[in-house]
């Protein structure tokens, strides 16, 4: 499974869900819905985003269930008949799905997830999709950045102890290794996902001993080719004992690497670096960590910081700029018929789509958002994952598969929409004309 009890509870939805459904069954309004889940506007410096967590989104959904218990709860609200528990108690989801595959680059207003199937159903697994896809989207479009920021050098993910909860951080470490960040603190995450894992030791390995350097002597006996902690007391004297240890250990001597938590970082790292060379110890690598983001990073490689990785936690692992989308799951067509909104900030585009992306000699140029049945040019991105209530074969491929498939997508499309202030430009995104003239027809019908 995708996280860390299972597939979601039936009643982790908003009591609306429950009560339109009712309202659905007693009107006899149970024909054929499409919902389609999109972002309305990217926030602030952001270029792009990237798609995830359908893994989970495709559990829940196949093990949607109310039990006996979720069913005498629901009685006792005194909002539901007999009749409604009844259906509830036999319910099971059997629509379709079509989806952007994990890793997929995307643009506001594209739809990334789209459900095909009776009223009720479509609606009842509103909540259960966006929470799944939000946050999942929110962490790998954040890593991205990170990643980006670091030019090549490796990103390890050290958020797990101030993540918004395990599952947080179960779905978070996934999301990333997705796009590219290396290894995770998560032991968890690294047994789930087979994510490699990292680290080494902390602040009070140290402080336990009588001395940084007896310290450093009893876990390289352990460790040989660790990576020490250097900055408890003095960054620099960290350092100075690091190159003790390589004078006692001689040819024994394996460490990796130091580790720099705090202070000025770049100035740290340049004086880490002539201390470790002066010493004959130019293969040891310099990782830095600390309250570090995108912004950070592409600070320090910018001064000339002689950094090789980064530890990168609470800042990546909340998103802290950027910790929640404009995510949106709206009905589109319902009984053959586009369905649209017109509310201001709030539009939405009717019937069921397909985004088409554009690719001229390897390079993405232009996304077109069409119909479903449109004869766009350009290489259709959504796919069907679900049918009836089943995942397809090949709807979950291993993470590694995954995040190999999304850095070639990301590779077609101009680099700096991962970069730290947004790109020059945005990437162009258009609807066809056949959705265009639908639009129009029905903003005509409605009054707009």
């Amino acid at each position: 499974m995708s996280h860390l009890a299972g597939p979601r509870p039936a009643l982790l939805t908003d009591l609306y869900e429950l009560t339109m459904l009712q309202a659905y069954l007693r009107t006899g309004m149970t024909e054929e819905a499409v919902f389609e889940l999109f972002v309305r506007r990217l926030p602030p410096e952001r270029g792009v985003l990237v798609a995830c967590g359908l893994e989970g989104a495709l559990d829940d959904l196949e093990a949607l269930r109310f039990g006996s218990d979720d069913l005498a709860y629901l009685a006792g609200l005194d909002l539901f008949d007999d009749s409604f528990l009844s259906w509830l108690r036999a319910f099971r989801f059997e629509g379709n799905v079509y989806a952007l595959p994990e890793g997929t680059p995307f643009f506001a207003e594209e739809p990334i997830l789209q459900v095909v199937a009776p009223l009720p159903a479509a609606q009842l697994v509103e909540t259960c999709l966006m929470n799944r896809m939000h946050f999942a989207t929110v962490a790998a479009s954040k890593a991205l950045r990170v990643v980006h920021a670091a030019r090549g050098r490796a990103v390890v993910d050290f958020g797990l102890r101030r993540m918004h909860g395990a599952d947080a951080s179960l779905e978070a470490a996934r999301a990333f290794r997705l796009v590219g960040v290396q290894s995770t603190s998560n032991v968890l995450a690294g047994r789930l996902y087979g994510i490699p894992v990292a680290g080494t030791m902390a602040h009070s390995f140290v402080q336990a001993h009588d001395s940084e350097l007896e310290a450093f002597r009893a876990f390289a006996a352990v460790y040989p080719e660790t990576i020490l902690l250097v900055d408890t007391y003095d960054t620099l004297e960290g350092v100075r004992n690091v190159v003790r240890l390589a004078e006692e250990l001689g040819e024994h001597f394996r460490i990796r690497g130091v580790r720099l938590d705090s202070g000025d970082l770049a100035s740290l790292a340049k004086e880490a670096r002539r201390l470790l060379d002066e010493a004959g110890l130019e293969r040891v690598e310099i990782f830095a960590s600390g309250g570090l983001d995108e912004h950070e990073i592409e600070r320090l490689l910018d001064e000339g910081a002689p950094v090789d990785g980064f530890g990168v936690g609470t800042r990546m692992g909340v998103s802290s700029d950027a910790p929640s989308l404009d995510m949106a799951y709206k009905l589109v067509a319902y009984a053959g018929t586009g369905r649209l909104k017109l509310a201001t900030g709030k539009r939405t585009l009717p019937g069921r789509k397909q985004v088409f992306r554009v690719v001229e000699g390897g390079a993405a140029v232009r996304d077109v958002i069409g119909l479903v049945d449109d004869s766009e040019e350009g290489r259709p991105l959504l796919v069907q994952v679900m049918q009836a209530g089943r995942r397809l074969p090949g709807a979950s491929p291993p993470l590694e598969q995954l995040a190999a498939d999304a850095a070639r997508a990301l590779a077609e499309l101009p680099p700096d929409l991962a970069s730290v202030t947004g790109p020059e430009r945005p990437y162009p995104v258009v609807t066809s004309d056949a959705l265009e003239a639908l639009t129009r027809e029905l903003a005509s019908e409605a009054g707009g």
